[in-house]
């Protein structure tokens, strides 16, 4: 049974579960429902996950997004939006790999269709599935401890409204190849957004509740970056919105026989050729040392390390 629901009149949303793993799948629904713009946001986001499940990430999102982007130009789609990360930048995980190389393969079919097909880069997004913000709030309510990585990880953030926009705009101003990222300010020290969140709920760190530092996870970075090394990058006519123009010079000559292996080594779960084929693709990227891969899921959260830090001076204000 077709459940088809109307806003306002004019706009009808027709919900449909599909896997973009599934190439022909993803063609039959393109070729019936002809879609004119695209936004492209499936993908497995999780670092420490995707070390563990190399495949998985490939499957997802490299092959997912060759299926899309192969479906999208097969009925001549218009506009197509793909949203990627800033973990896509120097990656040094599997998940911000295949990120990268799928922002390849949009710039490819951006080259080869002469289409407006671009990738905008996310921070993270405050209050979203899986944001940390929320992970913090339920671990007050919870009487803590309250957990971060690292003491001097930093991330870019956004919120939900800015993440919209820089969607919608990116597909308004974008003319093929083109990568967009938002004006996101300075990066934040999570143990300082973590330290304000505590205070906001009247507690008090070491007193009330605990921070503990975790560690890193394979995969992770402490800082993350927005540009790839190279690209040219400059305001667009809208003030909060960076482009960078020629992100579509960096596909390489030979793409395609590249994400043919990584399909092989994905389908064979070999994680030895999955990293080896990553890197020819993607130079910069700089995988973990393998005593770092954890052995099983069970390792992935499991060195935690309690400490009690004094509360951060000078920590930034909380915008949302």
């Amino acid at each position: 049974m077709e459940n088809r629901r109307t806003l306002g009149g004019r706009v009808v949303i027709k919900p449909v579960i599909a896997d973009i793993r599934f190439g022909d799948r993803i063609l039959t629904l393109f070729r019936d429902l002809k879609p004119q713009i695209v936004f492209h946001a499936a993908a497995h986001k999780h670092v420490p996950l995707m070390e563990f499940n190399p495949a998985e990430a490939i499957t997802n999102n490299v092959l997912g997004t060759r299926n899309v982007v192969q479906a999208a130009r097969a009925v001549d789609v218009q506009h197509f939006v793909m949203i990627s990360t800033d973990k896509a930048v120097n990656p040094t995980s599997v998940m911000g790999a295949s990120k990268r190389a799928a922002e390849l393969i949009v710039h490819e079919a951006a080259l080869e269709s002469g289409m407006p097909y671009m990738a905008v880069r996310f921070g993270n997004v405050l209050g979203s599935r899986g944001s940390v913000v929320l992970t913090f709030r339920q671990q007050i309510a919870a009487g803590g401890p309250v957990t971060v990585t690292d003491p001097e990880m930093k991330r870019y953030f956004m919120t939900i409204p800015e993440a919209v926009q820089l969607v919608l705009q990116a597909g308004v101003l974008g003319k093929g190849g083109e990568v967009f990222l938002l004006d996101m300010g300075e990066p934040i020290k999570i143990v300082d957004m973590a330290t304000d969140l505590i205070r906001l709920s009247g507690l008090e760190v070491g007193r009330d509740i605990e921070i503990v530092f975790t560690g890193l996870r394979p995969g992770e970075k402490l800082f993350e970056e927005l540009f790839v090394s190279g690209e040219h990058y400059a305001r667009t006519r809208h003030e909060k919105i960076f482009i960078a123009g020629n992100a579509s010079s960096f596909v390489p000559d030979r793409l395609d026989e590249t994400i043919t292996a990584l399909a092989r080594a994905a389908d064979l779960n070999d994680r030895t050729s999955v990293i080896r084929s990553l890197q020819n693709l993607i130079p910069e990227y700089c995988p973990p040392e393998p005593e770092r891969i954890p052995a099983n899921e069970a390792q992935l959260f499991s060195s935690a390390t309690r400490i009690n830090p004094a509360p951060s001076a000078g920590a930034p204000p909380l915008t949302s």
